[in-house]
């Protein structure tokens, strides 16, 4: 499923990830159990980035979709 809202954004790297891989910000809502407000921030491009707690649960759902990802793939030192 396409997230349409981040055609023509810009994004972060989570952003730019999920848009990539046809990955909608309401599915990870759902797979997380975090906010709405959480997974749109962390889309969006500004220097927002997750507790370890909330982090953890979108790296382990994208895990067990079966993408090789961590931490610094989308957050961290540049």
């Amino acid at each position: 499923m396409k997230d349409k809202n981040g055609l023509g954004k810009r994004r972060s790297k989570l952003g730019k990830f999920l848009n990539l891989h046809s990955i909608s910000q309401q599915e990870i809502v759902k797979r997380t159990g975090l906010s709405k407000s959480t997974i749109s921030r962390l889309c969006q491009p500004e220097e927002f980035e997750p507790n370890m707690k909330s982090a953890k649960k979108i790296i382990k759902v994208l895990q067990e979709a079966g993408y090789q990802v961590n931490f610094e793939d989308f957050w961290g030192v540049e």
